[in-house]
């Protein structure tokens, strides 16, 4: 009879004590050197404190010449390890996990970059207004970026931090390398889904192998991108029973780009109602992620459907994204009992009738509310309570600003 409040031992050895995790969410709290400061030690000693059994980072990138967005921690080498020690250390009073989300973001990065050239599987630009025709890369350089994943890897168990999470869903990199839309090599890299899976997996082997057998090692992987001819759930299964090989400790489901964003609340409101997005997806791979444990992220909103899910074995831990932006201690209060439901906030774009003629409402969407979420992070980062009166038009000068603050700075000295 399992419940939230269990713990949950990891292959690896660790033991999470209790089954929520703050799943990761992109800060954009990096510096002009895309170092942590005192804004993420913080962000994560308020989440430390909110009762969660595992937190998880956001967005780390491993080459700085790649971001998602401005303000993403880059990890290539340990020139920062005093400052990212310093955040590994902003959870350890409480005792709380923490691990660090690795990224290469590959076409999907930051659109108003000016000059820039984003790089990808095959030379294929995201279906979105203005966006870049990224260029494929080569043997050597595919090489370089699973030794880079690797690299970071290390330097995060040498701050402190307990676990590295590689990013293969949501568009990113290695979700690009997935994906037939986005993938259309013919080479060891593409061709087939064996061959488009291959990315994944080398990532994963070589972190595993580069990394004590007690620091632990995840996915968060995408149960479909629900784009047509895209990358789907029989196509994952196979992924998932690829990497259960791998020596994992949590697989972390979830699903969506930012073309399709399924993620972000987006999906049709009879999927809403259930809650939670990925479940139905995460009852089919039980048995073939093995002792693997499973998370499913997005969608949850109520004690009973976390409490259900976990009871029935669909999944061994619920990951809770947007709604620990605005109420720090999300798990706090659904262990407790203090309230039955989380409250959510989504913000939509305005001129509907005009905007939906020239662009995708849905993307539009989903990038607003993933903005307005940010914001919320920064005030908290600032020692700030969060703004539930936040309008749209701030949200969208924000994000204009934090997107475009650093496009035309010298990368000199990076």
């Amino acid at each position: 009879m399992t419940s939230l409040h269990d713990p949950l031992p990891l292959p690896c050895g660790q033991v999470l004590r209790n089954r929520l995790m703050k799943a990761a969410l992109s800060e954009g709290l990096g510096n002009e050197r895309n170092a942590p400061d005192d804004r993420l030690e913080r962000l994560y000693s308020t989440w430390s404190r909110g009762g969660y059994g595992l937190l998880i980072t956001g967005n780390v990138m491993v080459d700085r010449k790649q971001l998602g967005e401005p303000g993403n921690i880059v990890i290539e080498d340990e020139r920062d390890l005093d400052a990212l020690s310093r955040w590994a250390k902003s959870t350890k009073e409480r005792g709380v996990p923490v691990w660090v989300q690795l990224n290469h973001p590959g076409r999907q990065s930051n659109p108003l970059a000016l000059g820039h050239t984003p790089v990808a599987p095959s030379p294929i630009p995201l279906n979105f207004p203005g966006a870049a025709t990224p260029r494929q890369l080569t043997g050597a350089e595919i090489e370089d970026i699973i030794e880079r994943f690797a690299a970071a890897a290390v330097v995060c168990e040498t701050a402190g931090f307990d676990g590295v999470q590689v990013h293969g869903a949501h568009g990113y990199l290695v979700a690009q390398f997935l994906s037939p839309l986005s993938n259309q090599r013919e080479d060891e890299w593409g061709g087939d889904p064996e061959r488009r899976m291959r990315f994944a997996v080398e990532v994963v082997r070589r972190i595993r192998q580069r990394v004590s057998p007690g620091f632990a090692v995840g996915i968060k992987l995408n149960s479909a991108d629900f784009q047509r001819g895209g990358f789907t759930e029989t196509e994952s299964r196979d992924v998932v029973a690829a990497l259960a090989q791998e020596g994992l400790d949590l697989i972390e489901v979830s699903g969506g780009s930012y073309e399709a964003p399924a993620m972000m609340g987006t999906a049709a409101a009879s999927t809403r109602a259930r809650e939670a997005y990925f479940l139905e997806y995460a009852r089919t791979v039980r048995a073939i992620a093995g002792d693997i444990p499973l998370a499913v992220t997005g969608g949850f909103r109520t004690r009973d459907a976390m409490n259900e899910a976990v009871h029935a074995g669909e999944c061994d831990v619920v990951g809770l994204g947007r709604p620990t932006a605005t109420t720090t201690d999300a798990a706090d209060i659904i262990l407790s009992g203090r309230v039955r439901a989380l409250t959510t906030h989504q913000v939509r774009a305005g001129m509907r009738g005009l905007l939906g003629k020239v662009t995708d409402l849905k993307s539009l969407d989903g990038l607003l509310d993933l903005g307005w979420h940010t914001d919320q992070l920064h005030r908290v980062g600032a020692g700030l309570e969060p703004d539930l009166s936040r309008g749209r038009i701030a949200t969208t000068f924000a994000m204009l600003r934090r997107n475009g603050r650093m496009s035309f700075g010298s990368k000199r000295g990076l």
